[in-house]
């Protein structure tokens, strides 16, 4: 579905960069078939470096000679790219966004074009390819789209299907949740030192046995509630420390963390859209 189209990735930044990587080492696209645009002179000769791709500072020209535009950009500068762009690009061209808050319509009105658009909400664990994103087409998008978009963050992670207006809370859950687990690990790892642990080695055991439990959720299909569960033994460690957790509102803490996010990505929407 990608063989031979030409991509923009704009703003190439960590995520374009990850895309970037994911698509040229999965083979999904020829090196040479992709042009990535950055200010960083610097960054960009890093890019062309390390993965072959062509380099410019040029957002319009890159978006002009492309079948997909990627917009691996932050909201703030949404207005302005899509403003300095929307001259080059046909209303035949895919452009996909992992513009937190900017919706479908919002780039549609800003290229003033029916583009096929579809919205992407990835994570940063794309750099590593472990990337949860969620994908959801845009009132012009059909099939073929959104299929194009998840062949390229298949290639650095997990993907959903979603409504758009879903698209804010996937921003506050997983958008965002990398954050909220390195807390985890960096909390964990301050208790493993509290309690004598040297800290290269606490920070060690606290990332995988967050890893640990995450894969084992993935492989195992089983509820989590379930899982611990068959760890907690009357009369434990486990059982107290959740007892200890509990008290202090662990489940109401993360929960009002996705909620908040959310709404600060529902507000950028509202300011940058």
């Amino acid at each position: 579905m990608l063989k031979n189209k030409k991509i923009a990735v704009i703003g190439a930044g960590h995520m374009g960069e990850a895309l970037i990587g994911g698509m040229v080492s999965g083979r999904l696209i020829n090196a040479k078939d992709v042009v990535a645009t950055r200010r960083d002179a610097k960054a960009m000769d890093e890019l062309k470096s390390k993965w072959g791709v062509r380099i410019s500072s040029d957002n319009a020209a890159a978006a002009e000679g492309a079948d997909i535009i990627l917009l691996t950009l932050k909201p703030q500068v949404a207005a302005a790219v899509l403003g300095e762009i929307a001259p080059a690009v046909d209303k035949d061209k895919l452009v996909i966004s992992v513009m937190a808050g900017i919706t479908t319509a919002a780039i549609n009105k800003r290229l003033k074009k029916t583009n096929p658009v579809v919205r992407a909400m990835p994570n940063t664990p794309a750099s590593v390819n472990a990337a949860a994103t969620a994908l959801c087409a845009g009132a012009h998008a059909g099939e073929a789209h959104l299929r194009a978009a998840e062949m390229i963050f298949k290639s650095v992670g997990k993907v959903e299907i979603i409504p758009e207006n879903l698209l804010d809370a996937v921003t506050g859950l997983s958008g965002s949740g990398p954050v909220y687990i390195y807390m985890v690990i960096e909390a964990l790892t301050d208790g493993g030192v509290k309690m004598g642990i040297p800290r290269a080695v606490a920070a060690r055991l606290a990332a995988q046995t967050v890893y640990g439990a995450a894969k084992l959720v993935l492989e195992t299909g089983k509820h989590p509630a379930i899982l611990k569960d068959e760890v907690t033994t009357p009369g434990g460690t486990a059982i107290a420390a959740i007892h200890e957790l509990e008290s202090k509102g662990l489940r109401t803490v993360l929960m009002d963390a996705v909620v908040t996010a959310t709404k600060r990505s529902k507000e950028l929407s509202e300011i940058y859209g």
